[in-house]
């Protein structure tokens, strides 16, 4: 490991809850939870291995179309991680954002992702995103949408500048994207950022992915050559 490039910023769509349980003849929702713990694993392991930044897909626009007990399920997962997890995570100096149009979420579990937010807006230790009630395209809408409503002349827009009005503003691209569970695409995660973004697929399902697969992804990561198109 001595010798890796690591990834400044991984962005990773966890892929696979529902298929595990299934696999392991458990309830859907028991693929969430033990999804839940995943992560929690992997951000531990992110600040241990210096990473900057680690982006993770965690409720897209299109999940809203899943069963009304999955959608609540989830979006108190959201709250569960706010209230067990926050004091930690403040602790450890992690800051903390979730992107997105939370404008769909209840007042309620808005202001508890406010609350955390304004909490870590200050700490350098690792930056995690929570990309929720999110989508690719919708971000790069309303990027636009801003761009317009403040006046910026369009002969004058650069992507440097179109960047500043993405919800990842102020953050580097994604290095590395890994997405587990076997499907091979991003799914409107990330659309713009992960252009020169390195791509990592693994059939793994998400809640059996170790902080030791992770390390293996990074390896990979610093085998490979980016050229950026030169």
């Amino acid at each position: 490991m001595e010798n890796e490039t690591l990834p400044k910023h991984i962005g990773i769509i966890m892929d696979g809850n529902r298929r595990w349980a299934k696999n392991n003849d458990l309830p859907t929702l028991e693929g969430h939870a033990e999804g839940e713990r995943t992560l929690s694993d992997i951000v531990d392991h992110c600040k241990k291995r210096d990473i900057k930044v680690l982006t993770v897909f965690a409720f897209s626009t299109e999940n809203w179309k899943r069963t009304p007990d999955e959608v609540k399920y989830l979006l108190d997962l959201f709250s569960k991680l706010i209230h067990d997890r926050a004091e930690r995570l403040i602790q450890e100096k992690v800051k903390v954002q979730f992107i997105g149009d939370l404008s769909g979420f209840s007042p309620i579990l808005r202001k508890e992702m406010l609350d955390l937010m304004e909490q870590t807006k200050d700490h350098t230790v690792l930056t995690f995103n929570l990309a929720v009630n999110y989508g690719g395209r919708a971000e790069i809408l309303n990027a636009i949408r801003r761009i317009d409503e403040e006046g910026i002349d369009m002969n004058t827009l650069t992507e440097e500048v179109f960047s500043n009005y993405l919800y990842t503003a102020g953050l580097p691209d994604p290095d590395l994207v890994i997405r587990t569970s076997g499907e091979q695409r991003l799914s409107n995660f990330l659309t713009w950022q992960s252009v020169y973004s390195e791509l990592y697929f693994i059939d793994i399902h998400w809640p059996d992915f170790t902080p030791e697969e992770l390390d293996k992804a990074i390896e990979a990561y610093s085998l490979r050559q980016r050229r950026f198109g030169k």
